[in-house]
């Protein structure tokens, strides 16, 4: 694929889809979005159209799985949730059984943003230092408010520092994936004829944990793991 390349290339090939989508000739739509993407024009925007379209055409996995790319680049639009909550309502697994739970860690990642964080720290960290070098240029008499807000920066910094460690770390050890397949079977063991433990359906979200040939050790939301063909899931 070719072509596209100038940002004013990008942003017609993006309109275009946009007016596909609107006539409702979803193939068109979603070839369009492709293109950006095949030519490293996506972003938040492409990804959330793309996940629109292919729920619109029926596709559960990947309507999940790009919706949750989106939402995974900042995406924080309402419309968002609501089409992921209209892709989960179609979905076949109804997961059952005790919740796994989850470690503190990620949940810790989960409940918080990852920009503000990131934001957070920079802006009080870089505020503090300031303050720091206007404290020891000021005479003695005239230090204590500025010590003072600098000390409650360097509050704020510390743990502002501590948790975007914590997104860090989740951002590289945590895979989350989305079934694409129609059916997958979870097996025993990574072997085509190990015996089925349970069978998952499209556009349900695992977590990823370890792999080994053509195989995926994939767990669901209630703890239960199983082994699974790795190209019948797509990480988000």
């Amino acid at each position: 694929m070719s072509g596209y390349y100038t940002p004013e290339e990008a942003q017609d090939v993006f309109l275009k889809a946009n007016e596909a989508y609107a006539r409702e000739d979803y193939a068109a739509a979603q070839t369009g979005y492709e293109k950006l993407l095949s030519n490293g024009h996506g972003g938040a925007d492409v990804l959330y159209n793309l996940g629109t379209t292919h729920l619109a055409r029926g596709d559960l996995g990947r309507a999940v799985l790009f919706l949750e790319q989106a939402k995974k680049e900042g995406v924080r639009a309402p419309d968002l949730e609501a089409n992921l909550s209209v892709a989960r309502a179609r979905q076949v697994d109804k997961v059952v059984g005790a919740t796994a739970e989850e470690e503190f860690l990620p949940r810790v990642a989960a409940a918080t943003d990852g920009a503000v964080v990131a934001w957070t720290f920079l802006g009080t960290w870089v505020a503090a230092f300031a303050l720091l070098i206007l404290w020891r240029a000021l005479r003695p008499g005239r230090r204590t408010a500025v010590g003072v807000v600098a000390a409650l920066l360097f509050a704020v910094a510390i743990p502002s520092g501590l948790l975007l460690a914590t997104h860090a770390w989740v951002d590289e050890t945590v895979h989350e994936a989305v079934v694409l397949a129609p059916t997958l079977v979870a097996r025993e063991l990574p072997q085509p004829g190990a015996r089925s433990i349970f069978e998952v359906h499209a556009g349900l979200k695992v977590r990823l944990l370890e792999e080994t040939g053509r195989f995926v050790r994939i767990r669901l939301p209630n703890g239960l793991e199983g082994w699974a063909e790795r190209e019948g899931v797509a990480e988000i």
